[in-house]
């Protein structure tokens, strides 16, 4: 798994793919979905999808896949160099997402919280996959959020293949079983050679697992922590965990925007962004940002 495109920029997200062979595209396939990193307050959420036809399940699972949570480090990686030798009978893709890009996500305006961007991630795989010439007629998806809504959303989206959405989905199908092992060689991989573009220099794993309650991570986020410019980029400075470091040990923040606002109300003086209207406007028929962030129009007629 080359991962270069993602390291010579890692504030990007980043799609890697296995070659398709003929097989793939001719026979049908089932595919499994699964994703490593969702819970981690450090290093990019990965999701992954494995593929092969259906006419090898019984082989498939004779590969010995198992959930990548069970596996140590060397267990995955050598179990992932198994998919990378049979690709004359599957094949897999991960969408790296960087921590950025998902802290950006869930604080914009326009809140896209972590399951929106999981459930776009994943069926972006699956568009991604047809797209590629994949027979695909059936999905097998580990959840988020609750099986039967996720389960009708694909389903709404790819009629015309079966899908399976469940719980612990990766201890039940070794087809998702083997996504999640792509997903976690991954994040493995993009977290063990990070380089931080801010100049912070880590010995080996400083930094632990990533998740809130390591004591590593929580060092790390002690201790790297600028008053002014907050956290490297890859702390996903959107979770709960950075937010309350940031409050307690970076400096405080005074909008000024804000505070002429008050003022202006306060003393009847006008606006600075009163300057910027066009002649003629009506403040009364401004239409509020909540419509147009999402495109929507007034319905004249029925």
């Amino acid at each position: 798994m080359d991962q270069s495109t993602f390291e010579n920029d890692r504030s990007k997200n980043c799609v890697l793919e296995s070659p398709i062979c003929d097989r793939l595209k001719s026979e049908p396939c089932w595919l499994g979905i699964d994703e490593a990193g969702r819970g981690p307050v450090l290093g990019p959420l990965v999701y992954g999808i494995c593929f092969s036809p259906v006419a090898e399940k019984e082989k498939f699972k004779e590969m010995g896949f198992a959930d990548s949570k069970t596996l140590t480090e060397e267990q995955r990686e050598n179990i992932f160099t198994k998919i990378s030798d049979n690709g004359d009978m599957m094949g897999w893709m991960v969408d790296i997402l960087s921590p950025g890009y998902i802290s950006r996500s869930m604080l914009r305006r326009a809140k896209y919280n972590l399951n929106a961007l999981s459930h776009d991630s994943a069926i972006g795989l699956v568009k991604r996959a047809l797209e590629r010439g994949v027979n695909v007629t059936e999905v097998y998806v580990d959840t988020v959020g609750d099986p039967t809504k996720y389960q009708d959303k694909l389903k709404g989206i790819f009629p015309s293949i079966d899908i399976t959405v469940a719980k612990k989905a990766d201890s039940l199908y070794p087809i998702v079983s083997a996504a999640s092992i792509c997903a976690k060689v991954a994040r493995d991989r993009a977290v063990k050679s990070w380089v931080f573009a801010e100049g912070v220099e880590i010995e080996g794993n400083a930094y632990g697992s990533g998740y809130p309650g390591d004591p590593l991570t929580k060092k790390f986020l002690a201790g790297n922590i600028d008053p002014v410019f907050g956290f490297p980029d890859f702390v996903r400075f959107s979770w709960s965990t950075a937010a309350l470091i940031l409050e307690k040990e970076a400096a405080a923040v005074a909008w000024e925007d804000d505070e002429e606002d008050d003022s202006s109300q306060n003393s009847g003086s006008a606006s600075l962004l009163q300057f910027f209207k066009k002649s003629g406007d009506d403040a009364k028929l401004e239409r509020h940002r909540f419509f147009s962030d999402r495109a929507l129009t007034p319905l004249s007629s029925l």
